[in-house]
């Protein structure tokens, strides 16, 4: 939770701070082009037969916030090294028959369109780069497990658990869910990653245009450009330019 990802480094936290202020994810760029909405109204259902009455529909299966017993605690990790973590971590439970004390071993991420050049393509974002999440039971005292904080610890790329004392910080209920929702969500159609809006000021970074500032004016995430009006000799002029060429200021 890749086929393709865009890699992020890690930014230190002190170990004070907790698993939930640590973990705001990177900051989502605000939808500035509506979605199209299917306005026709829905075909009538078949009425059921006489003396049948129609299923109900199915609802979704609810995903289990945390196994008895455990807790979901914040793993730090090499930069780039979160999958790779995730499983050889899964692995070594496996091998060593840990499963009791070590449940899911989660990277959440979002998909995401990019446009360049004409061309398309879909990536996975790390939502929480540089950090794997792990579901686990701790010593009643709150400690992890010596035999499972060495399968942990000698696993390569393996940072430190988010907490203090020694002790791991378990995440709070409404963090988990956040998490647990990403890492579940339906594939939808992704979008196209922006971090800008309308109305935004934005410096071009490429092209003959290249440090020229002005007004995003209109965007269109269909062909992956952006509308900017920039003073050129004192006039107001509209430049179309790849979403990519230009940065919010």
């Amino acid at each position: 939770m890749c086929a393709a990802t865009e890699e992020q480094a890690v930014t230190p936290v002190p170990d004070e701070q907790s698993a939930s202020a640590e973990l705001a994810p990177a900051a989502q760029a605000e939808d500035a082009v509506d979605r199209p909405v299917d306005t026709e109204a829905p075909e009538s259902a078949p009425a059921a037969p006489a003396g049948h009455a129609r299923p109900a529909p199915e609802k979704p299966e609810k995903v289990e916030l945390v196994r008895p017993g455990m807790g979901w605690y914040v793993l730090r990790v090499a930069s780039n090294k979160e999958d790779q973590v995730r499983e050889a971590l899964e692995r070594k439970v496996k091998i060593e028959q840990l499963e009791e004390r070590v449940g899911r071993i989660l990277v959440p991420t979002q998909r995401e369109k990019r446009i360049k050049g004409g061309s398309s393509r879909v990536y996975h974002r790390k939502l929480y780069p540089g950090y794997v999440f792990v579901e686990m039971a701790t010593d009643s005292d709150g400690r992890i497990p010596e035999n499972v904080w060495f399968v942990i610890k000698e696993t390569t790329g393996v940072g430190d658990f988010i907490g203090s004392g020694g002790k791991p910080s378990p995440m709070p209920l409404p963090d988990v869910e956040k998490m647990l929702a990403a890492t579940v969500r339906p594939e939808e159609s992704p979008g196209l990653a922006l971090a800008f809006k309308q109305g935004d000021r934005v410096k071009i970074t490429e092209g003959p245009f290249e440090n020229f500032e002005g007004t995003v004016d209109e965007i269109n995430a269909q062909k992956g450009t952006v509308r900017v009006i920039v003073m050129i000799f004192g006039r107001a002029t509209p430049i179309e330019i790849e979403y990519w060429q230009v940065e919010q200021l």
